[in-house]
Order: C-alpha cells, then structure tokens, then sequence
C-alpha cells in the first residue's frame, strides 16, 4: 500500500515557518513528506532534516523528497530526541520546526497496524514498530483504574468508568486480541440510545489507547520547551493538533514562552528574573477552512498555533 496522506494546512504552515532561502528547518513529523516537500522546495543554501518514527514513512518521505536529496536528511526517530538528533548532524539551532501531530491516513488505512476500529485486525497501534508496548498490551494488562483514566482523559468519553470495567469483566474470559472484540466490547458498555450519533461508539477509546500507547501527550509536553530553545533568533515553530488535549497543552506552552514571569500579579516590577522567549503568532489557532474540509475530512479537527523566537 502507498503512503497516501494528505497534508493538513499545507499553505498556512508554510506560510507561518516564514522560510529563508539559507535557513535550516526541522520536520519532527515527517509522514509522507507532504509539507516537507514544500519546504525544500523554497530552499537554496538551506537544509531540511527529517524525523518520524515509522519506518513506512521514512521509505515514502525518502521517494517523494528524493530530487532534494542534497539538501535533505531523514532520520528514523522519535521528534523527542530532536536535539540529539541535530546534534549528531553538527547542527545546534535552527531557523524552523514544523510538527504535524496525531495519525496519518497511511496508518489508518493500513489495516494490521490496528489503528482503525474499521478493520478487524490484531491490536498494535504502535507509530514505532520497534517498541515493545502495544495497544494488545494496554487492554490486557492495565488495571480496571488505569484503563479508565486513560479513556477519560485521552479519549474523553463519559462512558470511561463502565468501559474501563466490561473490559476487564471480558479479559478474564480469554485474552483480548483484535480490534473488533475491542469493538463489540466497547459498543455492550454505552447504552444502545446513547450509540446513535455522534461518530462511532469506538472513536474515543480507540484514540486513548492510541495516545496511551504512544505517549503521544508525554512527548509533545517534554519536549517544547526545548523545541523553542533551539530555534535562532526570528525562528518558528509551527504546531498543527488534532486534538483540544494536544492543542492546550501547546496553546499553554506558548504563552509561557511569551510570558514566563511567575511574579505576583500585584507586583510593582518583575522580580523572577524569567525573560521572554518570543512571542505567540497566532492568537487564535488557524483552521481549515470549508473547502480542505470537504476535500479531506480528516482536517475537521486541525489547529495549526505559531511561536517565533525573539530577535
């Protein structure tokens, strides 16, 4: 199957990394290189690096990029590991970073990685099929509490609790394997008039545990911090979210980078010495708009916020 994956916000991330022609820029989420293709193609002296951690996207990145490939590195990897990455590659900042969060189409619609609740397939979800831990893993061996936050905060559904509890209730009957046991699992717990509408019964928790078994929330928080530090006076960092946890937590990150004072607010001058980093482009986060929606729905969802470093 062909790494297909539409590109969500193509031009306004472009647009928001503010490209110079000798710059360098990071791609933390490389996919199947769509917005990367972009970038390169507006660079001259400048130099793209690459990361993902799925292997199916580095082969497809690495076929689409391939007429810049003087000027682009990819590198197999986890964008949390961005700083040792660049530091192997003798670089110490960079003019922009792009990161395109949550799960390509090309992972959904590949059915035995178990991403999707459409296909009946063993459970994974794994982005890096070299780590140990799969979505298997969490539905079999987390604890009923466990289970339950994880589906509450990651998935935000209000059924948590009671699918938390019929999913141990049937574990103990024999393990838990595949994407539609998880499913017929999932549907006996919500109330049969509260199934209808609002997507499938599965979206939710299928998402928690994806998120769960990525870290996905973990790594995004660890690592802005950094991200910004290591963008050049006047660099960027533009985050395209799929989702309002993913999306606070860079919305919160940002405006600490723009505002890091933790002075009280009654106080004359600043004391804690805590200095500005930069300032937040977007106020509000840029969105779709009607047309990429009808073309790709998967873009419903998308918000795209823009950090630039201080100059």
């Amino acid at each position: 199957m062909t790494f297909s994956h539409k590109s969500v916000l193509l031009k306004e991330t472009i647009e928001g990394l503010n490209i110079k022609p000798d710059g360098i820029y990071v791609d933390g989420t490389l996919g199947g290189g769509g917005h990367a293709y972009e970038v390169a193609g507006q660079l001259e002296n400048g130099r793209l690096i690459g990361i993902d951690q799925d292997e199916a996207a580095i082969t497809a990145a690495g076929e689409r990029l391939k007429e810049f490939a003087h000027k682009v590195t990819i590198v197999r990897s986890n964008y949390e590991a961005m700083r040792q990455v660049l530091k192997e590659l003798g670089i110490l900042s960079v003019d922009g970073i792009l990161l395109d969060l949550g799960v390509s189409s090309y992972q959904l619609d590949t059915i035995e990685r178990g991403f999707s609740y459409k296909y009946d397939t063993k459970l994974d979800m794994r982005m890096d099929t070299r780590q140990s831990l799969t979505a298997k893993d969490i539905v079999n061996e987390y604890s009923e509490t466990e289970l339950y936050h994880i589906i509450k905060d990651y998935g935000e559904d209000g059924f948590a609790k009671n699918i938390a509890k019929h999913i141990v209730k049937e574990r103990e009957k024999g393990p838990i394997l595949t994407t539609y046991q998880l499913n017929e699992i999932i549907k006996a717990a919500i109330p049969a008039k509260m199934r209808t509408g609002g997507g499938h019964p599965s979206k939710k928790t299928f998402q928690a545990i994806r998120i769960a078994c990525n870290r996905e929330l973990d790594v995004l928080r660890d690592t802005l911090e950094d991200m910004v530090d290591l963008l050049n006076p006047g660099g960027r960092l533009c985050i395209i979210t799929f989702h309002s946890l993913e999306d606070r937590i860079v919305k919160n990150a940002f405006r600490k980078s723009e505002n890091p004072c933790t002075c009280p607010p009654d106080f004359p001058v600043c004391v804690c010495g805590n200095q500005s980093k930069g300032k937040v482009i977007t106020r509000k986060p840029v969105l779709p708009g009607k047309e990429e929606i009808e073309a790709n729905k998967r873009a419903k969802s998308a918000k795209l916020r823009i950090f630039e470093k201080r100059k």
